[in-house]
């Protein structure tokens, strides 16, 4: 299916360089961590180790523009982690990341090798066309994962939303009711752009994911779709 996403002319206006990148896979089998998903934890990880030194991470280009980017939406990048930079960071400490399952591992792992911030969604749970979007004080409530209870936004937090509800504070916390759990059969990647972030790179990341997913947990991929910023 293709993924139809609309742009709020406010965001269009600050943000005239933004896109984001979308790719769909049917079928997958969803279980907990499994030998195969292990084994590409390991390779990902030596992978970043040999790859990447904690102390010049910041200078990153890569990181670098997200960081720029968040200051621009007034989130402190260095309390707040572009979920790639996160994901890399914890591994070049010397610590692990959390395994949650074999598709949300996988996409995890595409983020940490290519440094983009990527959410995995259950596709059956959407209502599109997407959106993105500032949030208007008072209006906008977000359950995201592993919170307790919903929190009320803050006016202007840019956000990825479905014809329904918030999917994500763009591009660093995702939605509880919308995350892909054992009964998730079709999954919708995002990957989030950031103004000077080429399109070859957001490709290269929501690609990397499929294929990585459909390794540990089968499926069919359908395409990768790159979303341009227009009012």
């Amino acid at each position: 299916m293709r993924i139809q996403v609309h742009w709020q002319e406010e965001v269009a206006s600050k943000f005239p360089e933004l896109a984001i990148c979308t790719g769909v896979i049917h079928g997958v089998k969803v279980q907990s961590t499994t030998p195969e998903t292990e084994k590409l934890r390991n390779e990902i990880f030596e992978e970043a180790r040999r790859n990447f030194v904690l102390e010049t991470l910041k200078d990153n280009p890569i990181v670098r523009a997200y960081r720029d980017f968040f200051w621009s939406l007034d989130i402190d990048p260095t309390k707040i982690r572009p979920s790639g930079e996160a994901l890399l960071r914890r591994i070049l400490q010397g610590k692990n990341i959390p395994k949650i399952s074999n598709v949300v591992d996988a996409y995890n792992l595409a983020s940490l090798k290519t440094i983009i911030p990527l959410s995995g969604y259950d596709l059956d749970k959407l209502f599109p066309p997407l959106v993105i979007r500032f949030s208007e004080k008072d209006d906008d409530v977000f359950q995201g994962i592993g919170m307790a209870s919903p929190m009320r936004l803050e006016r202007k937090m840019l956000l990825l939303t479905d014809q329904r509800r918030i999917l994500c504070i763009y591009p660093y916390r995702d939605a509880d009711a919308t995350k892909i759990t054992d009964e998730t059969r079709n999954v919708l990647i995002v990957g989030y752009g950031a103004p000077k972030v080429e399109d070859e790179r957001l490709r290269e990341a929501v690609s990397t994911a499929l294929e990585l997913i459909r390794r540990v947990a089968g499926g069919t991929i359908e395409g990768v779709e790159l979303h341009r910023c227009t009012a």
